[in-house]
């Protein structure tokens, strides 16, 4: 089994995160594989950190979902976290990144999973 974390990333004004990413060409929530030695919520700040940009604080945990990859089931858990401090350009695995409300992210978000889970425990606009 594959482990990622992840986060919903809301700014104050209620706007969610969303990251195009041109190697799949996809619009999806910032997330990212485990790596030796780190803990789930370890994962989730490092990556939207990484993905987005901005200094993170991690809150409540979301939820999880899982899907089929080439090696096996994947499964990604993700937790509501704060923007903070923009810190720089997200890294190179990310050439856009949107802040949207919710109704605009579920319209704009490749796969269905993340999109149940924002409907389950989003916030309502």
């Amino acid at each position: 089994m594959v482990f990622a974390a992840g986060g919903l990333l809301w700014r104050d004004d209620g706007s969610l995160a969303v990251v195009h990413r041109p190697r799949y060409d996809d619009w999806s929530l910032p997330k990212g594989k485990l790596e030796p030695g780190e803990l789930l919520p370890e994962t989730a700040v490092r990556e939207v950190e990484e993905e987005t940009g901005f200094a993170v604080e991690r809150g409540g945990f979301a939820g999880r979902y899982q899907y089929e990859v080439s090696v096996g089931p994947k499964t990604v858990f993700v937790w509501h976290m704060r923007a903070r401090d923009e810190r720089g350009r997200p890294d190179d695995e990310v050439d856009e990144l949107a802040w949207l409300r919710v109704a605009e992210a579920l319209d704009r978000l490749t796969y269905a999973l993340e999109r149940d889970l924002l409907r389950r425990v989003g916030r309502v606009d």
